[in-house]
């Protein structure tokens, strides 16, 4: 997996503002400078998160980089690609007379422009496909995506997984492990490399993205890295104060009910939402209270709500208004 999410070494959502991607930015980028920060990492860490602000501050940048990916800087120029090569965009305007291979060293800069980048990142034998172009066209193959839908427990605790892929043009299939990092969101796409279309000549397979789902939770809905719940609690509960037990996604957590509570009444739980990443701390528990009634009044209870209606001064309406 070789994927950066610009968002998350940020740490804000995907629908973020200019003013929140900045305020991000700034912040990261005292805490990590290398002038003044003791991490162990705090280099590297500035140099990603301003690669991340780079991209996500400029709005043509970060169109291209939601829409493609790692892929964007590909997408920069607008020319026609040569048959074969629709994941990049062309621009001939750095060789004389408009042509790549007009020279004797046209060629190989040409394809230095395309691929000096992997060649960087694989190893000189990376590029070794690309001079077969001279006898004819030799080409990596097409990145493919699909989604992938995971339950939230699946997803926060990640691991490896199997998923069988079909093949709609011959109708056969084959599997595939998938290794998921602990704590991936929906929206992020995790890369399988070497599982996409398959390369032309010695050119390598391209990968296959896959794009996080998450199917809808019975108890939990997924905020960020926050997770909402709603607890029920009784009159007396909300009125006297007490304690309850929280789920979370790891089992239970205590808390305390204050007395006075209403209905909508929020208790956090730092730490205890949706696990963290390696850039981003864990998210919190957020329980919204709701105070509830039994279905059926016993005739003590009955007696009970009477009494407490009658000794009671609290209007919820206000006086005159009852």
């Amino acid at each position: 997996m070789d994927f950066k999410d610009y968002y998350e070494t940020l740490g804000v959502p995907r629908g973020a503002g200019a003013d929140e991607i900045q305020k991000a930015y700034r912040k990261l980028a005292r805490k990590f400078h290398p002038d003044v920060s003791k991490e162990s990492d705090a280099e590297a860490r500035f140099k990603e998160i301003a690669e991340a602000y780079e991209v996500l501050k400029d709005p043509e940048k970060r169109d291209k980089y939601d829409r493609f990916g790692q892929a964007w800087k590909a997408r920069q120029t607008g020319a026609a690609p040569p048959p074969g090569f629709e994941e990049f965009s062309f621009d001939f305007g750095g060789f004389p007379g408009g042509a790549p291979f007009g020279g004797g060293s046209g060629f190989s800069n040409f394809f230095e422009m395309l691929f000096g980048q992997a060649t960087a990142e694989r190893g000189e034998g990376w590029a070794s496909w690309a001079n077969e172009g001279r006898g004819g066209w030799a080409r990596p193959g097409a990145n493919r995506e699909a989604q992938i839908v995971l339950g939230l427990e699946e997803a926060a605790r990640g691991g490896v997984r199997e998923l069988e892929l079909g093949d709609p043009a011959t109708g056969s299939g084959r599997r595939i492990r998938v290794n998921l990092p602990r704590g991936v969101l929906p929206g992020q796409s995790v890369r399988v490399q070497g599982q996409g279309g398959a390369g032309r000549g010695s050119a390598p397979a391209g990968d296959l993205l896959l794009r996080v789902v998450l199917a809808p939770h019975a108890r939990f809905r997924l905020e960020g890295r926050d997770l909402h719940a709603t607890v029920d609690v009784s009159p007396w509960e909300a009125a006297l104060g007490g304690e309850a037990d929280l789920p979370t996604l790891d089992g239970r957590v205590r808390v305390r009910i204050p007395a006075g509570t209403s209905s909508g009444k929020r208790i956090r739980v730092r730490g205890r939402g949706y696990p963290g990443s390696k850039h981003q701390a864990a998210g919190d528990l957020i329980a919204e209270l709701r105070v509830v009634l039994p279905d059926a009044l016993t005739p003590r209870e009955r007696e009970l709500f009477e009494q407490l209606r009658a000794a009671s001064e609290f209007r919820p309406r206000g006086a005159g208004n009852d």
